[in-house]
């Protein structure tokens, strides 16, 4: 164990990261103690050596825990698993049953490699990508609306995504969630009408009170400096995109 770091972890990130919150919320809900590290990406600094040697993907987050040795952890559902499985002694976001347990990791590489792509490439073709392209914002629609769906499908029978609570598999998907619905879909997609079981399941998880403080806390970090690094747009040009993206009907109706 450090002696002479007062907080447990150091949790590398930037003003805009979607990945951390859900580590954020975790470590809320555990009430476990962390610094956030703002990495620079307008000077590149998540690129630079020093970070490298800790997370050599180059990317974020990624969490250090001070109290192991500085363990490094990087991939944001690797490190929900890792700080659960060291720290939630209580198992109040795990599973003990083996079955179970295959049906969370399940969820979890599911959102990795379904949701969190997909959404993100929505994201990018309809704010950031130099050309408009209709038919990727079209594909990324629809692939947006079957994860929605596969989503809807299951919890129609169930309140949890598995064990009959909240679970690490739960805390993983809600960003992206509140993201696609709150801004990507536009304001024609109607989500409690379109995926009435995802609706209530969200509904559920944003009103926790860590889920709330953690999205309360980034809302007032400043979001501009990376996009404006990144793409070279303006804070306010970037709303202004975004305003214009939610009054528009979607590309799934057309």
């Amino acid at each position: 164990m450090s002696v002479k770091s007062t907080h447990q972890f150091t949790v590398y990130n930037h003003e805009s990261g979607v990945n951390i919150f859900k580590i954020l919320i975790l470590l809320n809900e555990l009430g476990l103690t962390y610094k956030e590290y703002l990495l620079d990406f307008g000077r590149q600094e998540q690129k630079e050596e020093w970070y490298r040697k800790m997370m050599p993907n180059g990317r974020i987050p990624a969490l250090v825990d001070h109290w192991n040795n500085d363990k490094v952890v990087w991939e944001s559902n690797a490190m929900l698993l890792y700080i659960c499985t060291h720290y939630d002694k209580d198992k109040k976001f795990l599973v003990s049953e083996p079955n179970d347990v295959a049906d969370m990791n399940t969820w979890l590489f599911f959102q990795a490699s379904h949701q969190g792509p997909f959404f993100g490439q929505l994201q990018w073709f309809s704010l950031y990508h130099e050309e408009q392209i209709p038919s990727a914002v079209k594909r990324y629609t629809d692939e947006t609306l079957r994860i929605l769906g596969v989503l809807d499908s299951v919890l129609k029978d169930r309140e949890w995504l598995v064990g009959n609570k909240c679970t690490l598999a739960d805390i993983a998907f809600v960003k992206c969630n509140e993201y696609a619905t709150r801004d990507l879909l536009g304001d024609q997609f109607n989500f409690r009408e379109e995926f009435p079981h995802v609706y209530r399941w969200h509904r559920t998880l944003m009103a926790r009170p860590a889920v709330a403080w953690v999205f309360k806390y980034k809302a007032k970090q400043d979001c501009g400096r990376e996009r404006q690094h990144v793409t070279g747009e303006t804070h306010s040009s970037y709303e202004t995109r975004v305003s214009e993206l939610s009054t528009k009907q979607t590309s799934r109706n057309a």
